[in-house]
């Protein structure tokens, strides 16, 4: 079959809300080259932060116009650059395509065709399903690396973690009962206690109802916690700081309670000067756009071989997505903020917009 000169992409034309700035438009499909894939697309999510990019409230804007997108994709390589190796026409592939802080612009996946270099593509085997291929790269990678690589948290340690019942919670959840770490899950409600047991995470502390800093007492004793993610902030961030030993450290990955607000109470995280002096405990960031912007391609590829393994393994499980074709973006979008966690919407492309594909 001959390649079509043109394709469909959804353009953000300015920054603002996704609904309002947020167009199909016919572009032509770009040419790769050396060193670079076109990729035809098959699935690609819709992540909440795909949606902050496009209203100006993440932590990097690209050039407008701009196709959205700007997280992940699984899709076939369709052609090879000028002396392009060791990729074949034909494979399927996961495109990377979060943009490394600082580095240079990158496709957007909300698109039918892309060009992607090389580096940032990952075989993917068969039996892996476009909906779990195409949402390998940003959660699950990001929980690996808080677990293994940003806290080196080893077997018998304990992990305390807030939002445990997020799409990286449960992931994290996963990693550590494959690992044999142990885990202090925080969460909000009551009624999601029993889910994370059911996942498999070890202690629940439902802060509805439960003094946070009294419950790590009682659970990890006089050794205490030395170990921590966040992604939370606010009053709840500074608690897991002031709960922990001596030496302590948070990494904190997100700020949930900023989604769509504004309240400057959520955009802070007032730590105790003293528990964080006397006690020389760290609080430091973790963001996946910046870790691409230090980490070398091989770390990059070895990384996500890794989750690649993960998944394909079973030990790291990734919901189902909900297909969407790209016509119907404006019911997809709305889904994808739904408080509610329903399942992920995914854009997908080819044989029809209901189905997985393959």
């Amino acid at each position: 079959m001959s390649m079509p000169q043109s394709m469909r992409a959804l353009v953000a034309g300015k920054v603002g809300e996704p609904h309002d700035v947020l167009r199909l438009e016919s572009r032509p499909v770009p040419t790769p080259e050396a060193g670079q894939a076109l990729i035809r697309v098959k699935a690609t999510p819709i992540h909440a932060s795909d949606l902050h990019v496009l209203r100006g409230r993440y932590g990097f804007s690209p050039e407008f116009p701009t196709v959205g997108g700007h997280m992940e994709c699984v899709g076939v390589i369709e052609a090879l650059g000028p002396d392009t190796e060791g990729l074949k026409i034909g494979e399927r592939v996961v495109t990377v395509a979060v943009p490394a802080i600082p580095g240079p612009q990158v496709a957007g996946t909300w698109q039918e065709y892309l060009v992607a270099d090389t580096q940032r593509l990952l075989p993917i085997p068969d039996h892996l399903s476009d909906s779990s291929a195409c949402q390998l790269a940003v959660n699950p990678l990001t929980a690996l690396l808080l677990v293994t690589r940003e806290l080196d948290v080893q077997p018998g340690e304990w992990l305390l973690q807030t939002a445990a019942g997020s799409t990286v919670g449960r992931l994290v959840i996963q990693l550590a009962r494959h690992l044999g770490i142990r885990t202090i899950n925080v969460v909000r409600r009551r009624d999601a206690v029993e889910e994370i047991k059911a996942l498999g995470g070890d202690e629940v502390i439902c802060t509805e109802d439960e003094d946070l800093l009294q419950r790590v007492a009682e659970i990890a004793g006089p050794a205490g916690v030395r170990k921590a993610i966040d992604c939370v902030a606010g009053h709840v961030g500074a608690q897991v700081s002031q709960a922990l030993a001596p030496g302590g450290e948070v990494v904190v990955y997100g700020a949930l309670s900023t989604h769509r607000q504004t309240d400057p109470a959520a955009l802070t995280i007032p730590l105790q000067a003293r528990s964080v002096i006397y006690e020389t405990k760290a609080v430091r960031g973790f963001w996946l756009n910046r870790w691409f912007g230090t980490a070398s391609p091989e770390d990059a590829l070895r990384a996500l071989s890794e989750v690649r393994s993960l998944v394909a393994d079973g030990v790291l499980s990734i919901p189902q997505g909900r297909p969407f074709p790209l016509e119907r973006f404006t019911e997809a979008i709305s889904l994808a903020e739904t408080p509610a966690r329903g399942a992920k919407p995914l854009f997908v492309f080819g044989d029809g917009g209901d189905r997985d594909d393959r």
